[in-house]
């Protein structure tokens, strides 16, 4: 098979499939590379869904070929790196945001973001294919072999190092949508596998075998399009749903400072600007008004900040409000330490203190560990980053205990997450037994660091299904980012928009909304991700039947 590829199947396929199963060298790393950029215009904003088709079917034919070279092992590997490369690269190219903060200082770093970061990611993908390439068969065998290898690799992008699950297969459907709506069955890592085995079946049309037909090639496509066809149909019967409405009214605001400004502008500006927005908006009893993560770049931080304390509080009226700051605190060695948190304040708090508050757990490897320890050469790593990431993983943050459902008078009691947390599924889960229940999500973040481009976009989306997962409602507001009311279906209800009259360069955003009431207990919040290892179970068991050496 390594001098020449014979394809078989669907005639109008096979000089593709050959073309891609001969490739060789550089233009096998080329093209690699190509399909995995192409594979990341599935996601926000973009949302091209069909591009994952057509990207892992010729990846699939590109193994075809490499499994029949002399050294395949290494051959397949390079194959998978490379589409992995592609595929983070393009996804995450707004990572090299923060180097362009103070690009005179810091650009000669892009080496990291863009190389250094995708490249080792890649790695996770190159083993997993490799090792999916030990089982290869020309048979359909080889859809099922892949689909339960990636979405393994999935998995474990998500939890190694503390994981990175960013841009997961799933997220490429719209959120709120029919198809994001199985997502309340079996979670976001159930859903990706489902949607790799979908996105791969057409590969099924063409191999090398010369038996059977056709007809036996398409089964595994006509399987996948009925199998769309009924999740569509379940997800909009679903969204048939009204979201029913709460008593609480929520008020989400953020001054928009640009984040390359925001650490060496006068902080009182900053103070000035949102305690003008709280005076903006009439104060109505029970509203709860909600800032980002570290809203206020004050020292000392706003809850041990007497100043800033009162002008904020002073403007409160009888509402609440939560707003993200640091906080200085003993940790469990009794030290002193610094907490990335969110806090619950009241008209009181100037005098009696924070009502309630929430220490962020899962902190983000090297910008926020507290001597950058956590990964493989966190030390070396930090010493390059940006002045205010430096501050962050010099000091560090301590993590927090772990999830939490943060209560307080006059508010119905909540889920709080802080910024890189809303990318794990697993954090509601583990609050599903807390009494009281959570009744509504609140995310805070500064998307600030991701820039202008498509990260902000993405980390809303992804957001969006902790909603669809846990059908709880969600409150999020992200500074430089997109600020909004969703329902438990992952909806939007009420989508913050940008105010006139700001100083040049920022972007404030306020929306004021009814919060929506919680749904029913899903599947997924019930069972977790049971339905995922079972359905690799049951791929592995199928890939098995379906084997031809």
């Amino acid at each position: 098979m390594s001098g020449s590829v014979r394809s078989h199947g669907f005639t109008a396929l096979g000089p593709l499939h050959e073309g891609l199963a001969r490739l060789r060298g550089w233009s096998a790393l080329c093209v690699a590379v190509f399909l995995g950029a192409f594979a990341a215009l599935a996601f926000a904003p973009f949302f091209y869904t069909p591009t994952l088709i057509i990207s892992f079917t010729g990846l699939i034919w590109m193994i075809d070929g490499a499994r029949g070279m002399k050294r395949w092992g290494r051959s397949v590997f390079v194959r998978g790196w490379a589409f992995g490369l592609g595929y983070i690269l393009v996804g995450m190219h707004w990572t090299a945001a923060p180097f362009l903060v103070e690009p005179e200082k810091h650009a000669i770093f892009l080496w990291l973001p863009l190389l250094i970061l995708p490249g080792g990611i890649a790695l996770i993908w190159g083993a997993v294919i490799a090792m999916a390439a030990t089982f290869w068969s020309a048979s359909p065998s080889r859809i099922f072999i892949f689909t339960l290898f990636f979405a393994l690799g999935e998995w474990v992008r998500g939890h190694l190092f503390g994981g990175f699950p960013w841009n997961l297969p799933a997220t490429s459907l719209i959120p709120g949508g029919p198809l994001s709506q199985l997502a309340s069955i079996g979670g976001v890592y159930w859903l990706s596998l489902i949607v790799i085995l979908i996105a791969v079946t057409p590969a099924a049309l063409v191999d090398t075998r010369d038996k059977p037909g056709l007809m036996g090639r398409m089964l595994p496509v006509l399987a996948a399009v009925i199998g769309l066809g009924f999740s569509w149909a379940w997800g909009a019967q679903r969204l048939t749903q009204e979201a029913g409405e709460t008593p609480y009214t929520v008020v989400l605001m953020d001054v928009g400072v640009p984040q390359s400004e925001k650490w060496d502008i006068d902080p009182d500006l900053v103070v000035a600007r949102y305690a003008q927005l709280l005076e903006s908006q009439a104060s109505q009893p029970g509203d709860i008004v909600i800032w980002p993560e570290s809203a206020l770049p004050i020292n000392p931080p706003l809850i041990s900040n007497i100043f800033a304390l009162d002008q904020i509080a002073g403007r409160l009226g009888n509402r609440t409000l939560i707003v993200g700051t640091a906080r200085i605190g003993n940790n469990d060695r009794n030290e002193r330490a610094w907490y990335n948190s969110l806090a619950v304040l009241n008209a009181d708090s100037a005098r009696s203190g924070v009502v309630a508050f929430y220490d962020k757990h899962r902190l983000v490897p090297v910008g926020e560990y507290a001597a950058a320890s956590f990964i493989p050469f966190g030390q070396m790593i930090s010493g390059i980053l940006p002045e205010a990431m430096q501050r962050m993983a010099r000091d560090g943050f301590e993590p927090g205990p772990g999830p939490k459902v943060v209560q307080a008078k006059g508010l119905p009691p909540f889920l709080a997450m802080i910024c890189y947390e809303g990318l794990f599924p697993e954090i509601p889960l583990k609050t599903r037994q807390a009494v009281p229940a959570a009744e509504w999500i609140v995310i805070i973040s500064n998307d600030g660091w991701f820039g202008g481009g498509i990260g902000p976009a993405q980390h809303y989306a992804q957001n969006r299904y902790r909603s669809i997962e846990s059908g709880l409602p969600m409150a999020r507001v992200a500074s430089r980012g997109v600020s909004a009311v969703i329902d438990g279906m992952g909806r939007e209800i009420s989508l913050a928009t940008q105010q006139s009259g700001d100083p040049d360069g920022w972007r404030s955003a306020v929306v004021r909304a009814t919060l929506p009431s919680a749904l029913a207990k899903t599947v997924y919040s019930r069972y977790g991700n049971a339905l995922f290892w079972l359905t690799l179970a049951s791929m592995a068991v199928l890939a098995f039947m379906a084997w031809r050496r």
